[in-house]
């Protein structure tokens, strides 16, 4: 083989993608954040490479799936003709209708980023400003590049700058001058930055001056100005620091402000004497104005502030605090009726009993701690009963004395302010408002109480709405399932015609003929249906949409029994799996045996990885910190490692996690493991022994980069001692494309994928006829290479230039290759041709 290699490169030198992109970003061992005017210039080059790349004309077809949306992040309408509108979308580009949401149109997909924190829209002229890069803070939130501009309805973008700012949370126009904008950048997600802040232009993009600035953890999130008088405006300022492990969701510095000259400058109006919050658990604000009460201002903040706990101790019942610090005596002096009922109640029964316990005690063989830390969840975070969480407040005088308008808990942040922060004001009545968070809930008594709007066929978590100036109970909103239009005030809702934008996290196929694709997406469950499916409207006159859910939740990874392509595994974040059989409504739950008290916890990743034996389908591996194997399909479990990670990291978020397993197809017993602290393991005799790989020597030089998340490990088909990874530094704010091979089960490792441009990468597959030909997906699209990883070429015809891939299935039989896409659903492409183009001298 490596001797074709040696003929191929030659001839193909000239044509193939060739970007010579070095290891940037790596100071001392630890991943930096990549400067936006770098990833600029590696995309400009990028698009370049398309126009030679071999693959370009390799076709790829959108398979769906539609009918659960995706999450909307804007809504701009037209006030003169409401049925015209535009969607923007999380990670699914900005989407146009002229017919009421009947049907949408794509706009934004030639560009070098898709992900959208908010748009504007001059409906005199029809000039489009997007800025780029969600705002809401999740795990899945893709840092953008900047602002882009289209006087076209989208035909033709162009960069107006703002290329470090990575996530926006608004963008202003004024009303009477067009060139005059301004910018709510809130900044890096993962890093701190001296980038965030509100930002003005006068000439229509072409420069920009930054008019206030925080600090390096707090940006800029909402901006709003007063009706008729634009020369008046407020900001909200939101301090939070986010890493993979933790999430401090708010700070001191967050806090609104006003300005009187145009932005020029600001001034803090919710300080103590203001009425507003305080505290180190001020969050997301969202700001509102409207033009029935012009110095009337709408505030909805995420208070995560601790409540006092006012509650009676309720004595009868132990509580864990109770063995946080009790020394052997007060432990063995516990009353066994208390100690068995708080077995009982935390799942410890009949494990473990208060007698057996105590006689542990007594001996010795147990510390009088062990439950505490045994249960003691700090990644849980505060309940949302001992938190503020949302508040509604309103200033009559320009946002200089603020009042709490409620006085009963709204309950509408649940524990997640941070990913919410919309609230909207009529134009028509100043005490009608909207409030959006896990529910869309509205006002007409001016804040004072609310009424919840969703109804049977809306979806949760909403994040954007558009109020009718002349129609007030007419509203055009926003959600994670897509967009919603309501004319009664959110008595009766229609959806709107949702295009596959489906944020797909992890995929799989089957056997069946047609084979199915099966995946888990975000907040929309896990779905499987045919990769013939073709959208279109016309199951709605059948009733029968092909895609069939799983389960709801955010979905997780799927696996499929092969042997009836019936059984599957599938499930919901941090390892809540099930076995279920299709057509039966029975699940099984699915987890591995928790350990024993003197252990910690189990701990597991947002998406836990799951995997079937490709040797025997009865066994299922699953990863917590630790590797679990069951040899039953999941009805039991053992433990075949100790922890595999870094260990447990302080922090509200679980970390040191396993997120990937992969078992060779040619040995059973030769299993690999790749952690979110970077960590990679393997077992060559089926978990007696295991072994760390990469690992740099004692003066810190060599083996693998430190600390990223290792988002996939593949060992091969074709050699048993090769095996890939992949790693990703998204959660530094990290771009570089880090892909390794090693022909050694990984005790050495070379990198492979140097010309990709500068995109996390999540994932790798081989070629199963060609162990030359590689598919790699990563942050911004989907790769091949015909030389064993030296060269990699872009995949063009059929997908949006930009584009999240998380996931790629190999379906053999049929020589297809589908992208789980997170953003715009599933696209399926031929092998044959690219398997042609290897051959090709």
């Amino acid at each position: 083989m490596a001797s074709s290699v040696r003929m191929l490169c030659p001839t193909l030198t000239a044509l193939l993608w060739c970007m010579a992109i070095p290891i940037q970003g790596i100071s001392q061992g630890l991943p930096m954040p990549t400067p936006g005017h770098e990833r600029m210039k590696s995309l400009a080059e990028k698009r370049m490479a398309e126009d030679k790349s071999l693959l370009k004309d390799i076709a790829f077809r959108n398979i769906g799936p539609s009918i659960m949306g995706g999450r909307v992040v804007d809504v701009d309408v037209n006030p003169a003709r409401p049925s015209e509108f535009y969607v923007a979308y999380a990670t699914g580009g900005l989407w146009h209708t002229v017919n009421n949401g009947q049907s949408l149109e794509p706009i934004f997909d030639t560009e070098a980023v898709i992900g959208i924190g908010d748009i504007a829209v001059n409906w005199a002229t029809h000039d489009i400003w997007v800025g780029t890069g969600e705002v809401n803070s999740s795990r899945s939130s893709y840092a953008g590049l900047g602002v882009y501009r289209s006087s076209d309805n989208g035909q033709h973008w162009k960069h107006v700058g703002l290329a470090e700012s990575r996530h926006i949370g608004r963008i202003l126009l004024h009303p009477d001058d067009p060139n005059t904008a301004w910018v709510a950048v809130l900044g890096a997600l993962y890093s701190p930055s001296t980038d965030r802040g509100v930002y003005k232009t006068t000439d229509g993009g072409n420069t920009w001056r930054r008019t206030l600035f925080v600090g390096t953890t707090s940006g800029t999130v909402d901006i709003e100005m007063q009706p008729g008088k634009p020369h008046v405006l407020y900001a909200s300022a939101w301090q939070r620091t986010r890493s993979a492990s933790n999430f401090v969701e708010g700070g001191k510095e967050s806090g609104i402000y006003r300005s009187t000259d145009g932005g020029e400058q600001w001034i803090r109006i919710s300080g103590e004497e203001s009425g507003f919050p305080q505290g180190d658990g001020i969050g997301r604000i969202g700001l509102a104005t409207t033009a029935a009460k012009a110095d009337r201002v709408y505030a909805i903040v995420d208070n995560y502030n601790r409540k006092a706990d006012t509650s009676a101790r309720d004595t009868s019942r132990l509580r864990l605090e109770d063995f946080q610090s009790p020394t052997a005596e007060q432990f063995l002096a516990l009353p066994e009726a208390k100690l068995d009922r708080f077995l009982g109640s935390n799942g410890l029964r009949p494990r473990y009993t208060a007698a057996a316990l105590k006689e542990q005690v007594k001996t010795g063989n147990l510390p009088p701690t062990a439950l505490y830390h045994h249960l003691y969840q700090e990644d849980a975070g505060p309940s949302a009963s001992q938190i503020y969480g949302a508040e509604v407040y309103r200033s009559e005088d320009g946002g200089q004395h603020w009042t709490k308008t409620h006085d009963k808990p709204l309950g509408l942040y649940n524990t997640y302010g941070y990913y919410f922060g919309d609230i909207t004001a009529s134009p028509q009545n100043p005490d009608k408002i909207v409030i959006l968070g896990f529910s869309a809930d509205v006002s007409i008594d001016g804040g004072k109480t609310f009424r919840v709007m969703d109804k049977a066929n809306t979806h949760a978590d909403w994040h954007a709405c558009w109020i009718n100036p002349k129609d007030d109970s007419h509203l055009v909103t926003g959600n994670d399932g897509g967009a919603n239009i309501t004319y009664d005030d959110g008595k009766n809702w229609f959806k709107v015609h949702t295009p596959p934008v489906g944020q797909f996290y992890a995929i799989t196929t089957d056997q069946a003929k047609p084979y199915l694709v099966y995946g888990g997406l975000q907040d929309n469950g896990s779905w499987y249906g045919p990769s013939t499916h073709k959208e279109g409207i016309e199951w709605i006159d059948r009733g029968q949409y092909t895609y069939k859910a799983l389960n709801g939740g955010d979905g997780m990874q799927v696996q499929v029994d092969p042997r009836d392509n019936s059984t599957i595994y599938s499930g919901l974040q941090f390892g809540s799996y099930f076995r279920f059989s299709k057509g039966s409504t029975e699940m099984k739950p699915i987890r591995p045996t928790a350990p024993p008290l003197q252990e910690d916890r189990l701990r597991f990743n947002w998406q836990t990885p799951i995997l079937l034996s490709s040797h025997n389908p009865d066994i299922l591996y699953m990863g917590s910190q630790r590797l679990h194997r069951s040899m039953n399909r999941g009805e039991s479990f053992e433990t075949l490692s100790g922890d595999l990670t870094g260990g447990k990291r302080p922090g509200d978020v679980p970390f040191g996690t396993l997120t990937c397993i992969s078992e060779s197809p040619l040995a059973f017993g030769l299993v690999y493991t790749g952690s979110d602290d970077g960590y990679v393991h393997v077992t060559r005799d089926g978990g007696n022994t295991w072994t760390r790989l990469g690992q740099p020597d004692k003066k810190g030089k060599g083996g693998l980069p430190q600390g990223l998340w290792v988002s996939r490990i593949v060992a091969s088909r074709h050699a048993k001692s090769r095996v890939y990874l992949t790693l990703n530094g998204f959660r530094q704010d990290h771009a570089s494309a880090y892909v390794y091979r090693s022909e050694d089960y990984g005790q050495s490792w070379a990198r492979i994928g140097n010309v990709l441009p500068l995109e996390p990468v999540n994932v790798i597959r081989e070629d199963p006829a060609s162990d030359s030909i590689l598919y790699v997906g990563t942050d911004g699209g989907a790769y091949a290479s015909l030389d064993g990883g030296i060269h990699f070429m872009p995949f063009v015809k059929g997908l949006p230039r930009s584009i999240p891939v998380h996931d790629i299935a190999i379906q053999e039989r049929e020589g297809e290759m589908v992208l789980g896409t997170h953003g715009r659903s599933l696209f399926i492409g031929k092998l044959e041709a690219i398997r042609k183009m290897k051959k090709t001298p």
